[in-house]
């Protein structure tokens, strides 16, 4: 009997993180995420690849972006979908984590799509599971459909990591997009630059083969490709800089900074923006800008991720 996923290369049941894929895993899924974002620009725009199976929506945080593509992606695949609210649910009742998903997954369901606070929890649900579990950002730890998406829109306007210089800017020790970026742009074959204060960079993160930079002019020249990330409020514990202001005069990229990187060099933001702080409005809406192009990108990529948990079983491929 095939093992789920096999037919396609994904030997796995769950999506957790970047780093346990391999370049050929990686590509594997922008090429099928191609074929469906040419799907999701038809006048209707489904195919029944999961018709019949049922994907939950299992989120313990905010999410814009992340929860309606993922809903999105579902019901494309032809998925029922039910999106499960913590604050309405028996957990507020004292139903433990796993408990609550137990009772979830006796519902036969085929997917869930998790996002948690807390770092690991996740991993918990997934070794618990029968069912396939896909991360959907974890505390600081990772944000796997986030990093492939962002992976998708460098992919189609440079057609190629080999040679890609890649700036992260911002928060690095709490931006579980940052962690899924490397895993994923290092595994390609591109070279990643990390800037911010010195108290938002966590050492460590060298040992992962990025460059560490603490002023921005430095980490943005020659660049390729700057990937701008939001300061964690919510997950800080302290005062890492003095004030916004001063974050926006030492760290927000604006016109005259861009000015630093390669001419074409693409703008990336995973949201929510803040604008004027982190980014300026001029570079946010600018040409460089695919910012929006990442989010229309997150419904295509998480359609595939989907179909290849799946094991790339339907009456219609999505080509």
């Amino acid at each position: 009997m095939r093992e789920r996923g096999e037919i396609l290369g994904l030997k796995r049941k769950d999506l957790l993180t970047l780093q346990e894929l391999g370049a050929e895993e990686i590509l594997h899924i922008l090429d099928t995420a191609a074929s469906f974002k040419e799907v999701v620009q038809r006048p209707i725009k489904k195919v029944p690849a999961l018709r019949g199976k049922t994907v939950v929506n299992l989120f313990f945080e905010p999410s814009t972006r992340t929860r309606t593509s993922f809903e999105l992606a579902a019901k494309r695949l032809s998925a029922d979908v039910v999106n499960f609210t913590a604050g309405s649910s028996s957990l507020v009742k004292g139903e433990s984590l796993l408990d609550t998903v137990r009772n979830i997954e006796a519902m036969n369901v085929h997917t869930i799509i998790m996002r948690h606070s807390c770092s690991g929890a996740v991993h918990l649900v997934a070794r618990h599971c029968r069912v396939g579990v896909v991360n959907a950002g974890d505390g600081t730890h990772a944000h796997p459909t986030q990093g492939l998406l962002d992976l998708f829109t460098i992919r189609e306007v440079k057609k190629s990591f080999a040679g890609l210089t890649v700036t992260l800017v911002g928060d690095i020790t709490h931006s579980r997009v940052a962690r899924s970026n490397i895993h994923g742009l290092l595994a390609l074959g591109a070279k990643v630059r990390v800037v911010g204060p010195a108290t938002l960079i966590p050492k460590s993160i060298a040992q992962l083969g990025v460059e560490i930079h603490y002023r921005l002019e430095e980490a943005i020249a020659g660049a390729d490709v700057i990937n701008i990330l939001r300061i964690q409020l919510e997950r800080q514990d302290g005062q890492y800089f003095p004030s916004a202001r001063e974050y926006a005069h030492l760290y927000g990229v604006n016109a005259r900074r861009l000015k630093l990187a390669k001419p074409d060099v693409l703008i990336m933001h995973p949201g929510p923006m803040n604008r004027g702080i982190e980014i300026s409005p001029r570079v946010a809406d600018g040409p460089n800008s695919v910012i929006l192009n990442q989010v229309t990108n997150g419904v295509a990529v998480r359609m595939a991720v989907l179909y290849l948990l799946s094991g790339g079983e339907s009456d219609e491929n999505p080509d």
